[in-house]
């Protein structure tokens, strides 16, 4: 038996001096990284997610002595406006 959680994340967006992407989750704020573009950031926010989690699984099972799998499956983009970016779109990552 099965047993899978979906969880959203919200990725806050700034464009850099040097016209990268730069992204931190909200509800993960030690996952953060950054991209020449839109789809770049995404794919590389995906492993800072994946590793944030895969870190907190194992301080989990050292405390607790268990274990449960996470992937990311899919991010998404919302209609909001930070430091001039404007992204309105959803990336599905397949992990």
């Amino acid at each position: 038996m099965f047993n899978y959680t979906c969880m959203k994340y919200t990725i806050f967006i700034e464009k850099n001096e040097d016209g990268w992407l730069t992204g931190q989750c909200e509800q993960l704020p030690q996952a953060i990284s950054q991209g020449e573009n839109i789809d770049d950031l995404m794919e590389n926010m995906k492993d800072a997610i994946e590793l944030v989690l895969e870190y907190q699984k194992e301080k989990f099972l050292e405390k607790y002595k268990t274990s449960k799998e996470y992937s990311v499956k899919n991010l998404t983009i919302k209609n909001e406006t930070r430091r001039g970016i404007k992204a309105s779109q959803r990336k599905r990552v397949f992990a």
